[in-house]
């Protein structure tokens, strides 16, 4: 028999409060652990627009104009005039030309900042896009994260 064996006699009463009170230390790091961790995946709806056609009315010497913005959950569809009469057409010639332009560019960059007008359709240009701004607004998902 050799001389060092050693006898290691544990009680179990401190046995039992270490082990207890490991259990508790493990519970509360994980508890902390999902108390403060990231809330990535809430459903929280980040569409910016409600999908669907709004107008906005523009009048033009007693004449009404709709102009018609179609959106989806995240991006501009579509523009374009809904009763454009031969008065109009007749009376403002750019009105046509002018939303074709700005059109174009609302729907490429998805925004109505930073566009570009043409000398002789400024203020015409100016005055769509006032109109698919208010189009626009009405879109807007108020429950979007911005």
């Amino acid at each position: 028999m050799s001389a060092n064996t050693k006898i290691v006699v544990l009680k179990m009463k401190n046995l039992v409060i270490t082990l207890l009170f490991a259990g508790l230390g493990i519970i509360l790091i994980l508890l902390l652990i999902f108390m403060f961790k990231g809330k990535g995946n809430e459903s929280v709806n980040t569409s910016a627009y409600i999908p669907g056609v709004y107008t906005t009315t523009i009048t033009l010497n007693n004449q009404e104009l709709d102009v018609e913005v179609s959106v989806s959950r995240d991006k501009i569809r579509s523009i374009r005039f809904v009763n454009l009469s031969e008065t109009v057409t007749t009376m403002f010639p750019l009105m046509e030309s002018a939303l074709e332009s700005v059109s174009v560019q609302i729907i490429e960059n998805q925004s109505t900042k930073d566009l570009l007008y043409a000398d002789d359709m400024k203020y015409t240009s100016e005055l769509l896009v006032n109109a698919i701004n208010a189009a626009l607004a009405k879109a807007e998902n108020p429950n979007a994260a911005n």
